[in-house]
């Protein structure tokens, strides 16, 4: 991404004076079918050597509107923004939704949006998107919005996989269920977890599989259990495979907050304080409790091997 995000939302941005091709939405997950609405702002944007942008929002509309049940996010804030990047997208615009811009009616979003964005050119949405106060306003109004104000509005169909069409609800769903191979062919990418290797108790090093813990607390937490895994970091050691538990370790501690261990299948590069990645690739096992120490140190052995095999390990 070759302009930094902004974060000051629309009354704040700051933007080179050249077409703005717009991408509209949440685009939690960046999902495959968030893609083929970005893509198409970045392809018109390079065409006529104007300027790709992402408008999106934060907090998820749902904390403002519904707090008691709000959406659980697949990507925080900092991940989406890089996702977006990597998409080639030249500046993201996080807009704060706050009550004021919630009552935006439909029709004065376009005016609000076009008078902060003055070389509004293009807007990109996806063809279920829903915009203003009460989200009153459909694609239809806003192909009709966009032709009084000398704007073309792009938007793109839904993507499907396996008759369903792809949406953040629906990766969530997966999630959430451990399905994490199912995740990854909605995303389009391997399900991630990053942050810093922190110290942990050593437990699993006194009984012979040691572990890495990682300073991970996810919006949406996945289903708690023992996942084959690639970890990678800021040093260059490439996709590493291993294995890791999810969960509240029941058998060795009450614990009221759930942790992310991995235990490294070659030798491991990484010690605490070394930033690293996860990338999530088969679910194994839910988690349990179990009888003893030596229980889970023999169910901890059976891991490992189902997961050598996933790796193709001798």
């Amino acid at each position: 991404m070759s302009l930094p995000a902004q974060f000051g939302g629309l009354e704040r941005v700051a933007l080179p004076g050249r077409p703005l091709h717009v991408a509209i939405g949440i685009f939690d997950g960046v999902h495959l079918g968030h893609r083929a609405v970005i893509e198409a702002a970045v392809q018109s944007a390079r065409l006529s050597g104007g300027i790709s942008v992402v408008l999106t929002f934060a907090p998820h509309p749902s904390v403002l509107l519904t707090p008691e049940n709000p959406t659980r996010m697949i990507l925080d804030l900092p991940s989406k923004v890089e996702k977006l990047g990597a998409l080639g997208v030249d500046a993201v615009v996080v807009q704060p939704f706050t009550r004021e811009f919630a009552a935006i009616s439909a029709e004065e979003f376009i005016p609000y949006v076009k008078r902060h964005l003055h070389r509004l050119a293009g807007v990109y949405v996806g063809e279920n998107f829903r915009f203003g106060r009460g989200r009153r306003g459909d694609v239809a109004m806003l192909v009709a919005e966009g032709r009084m104000h000398g704007i073309t509005v792009f938007s793109a169909p839904r993507v499907s996989l396996d008759g369903e069409p792809i949406s953040s609800t629906r990766i969530r769903g997966r999630i959430g269920k451990g399905d994490m191979m199912g995740a990854a062919a909605l995303l389009g990418y391997a399900y991630t977890a990053s942050g810093t290797v922190v110290h942990g108790k050593h437990l699993g090093r006194t009984i012979g599989f040691p572990t890495l813990n990682l300073g991970w607390s996810p919006d949406l937490k996945p289903l708690y259990g023992v996942y084959a895994v690639r970890v990678s970091g800021a040093r260059s050691f490439g996709w590493l495979p291993a294995v890791a538990n999810y969960g509240l370790r029941p058998t060795v501690e009450d614990a009221k907050e759930p942790r992310l261990e991995i235990h490294m299948l070659v030798t491991c590069p990484y010690a605490a304080g070394d930033p690293v990645a996860v990338e999530w690739v088969r679910f194994l096992r839910p988690e349990r409790k179990f009888a003893g120490i030596d229980e889970l140190r023999s169910q901890i052995a059976r891991d490992v091997e189902e997961a050598r095999a996933e790796f193709s390990l001798p």
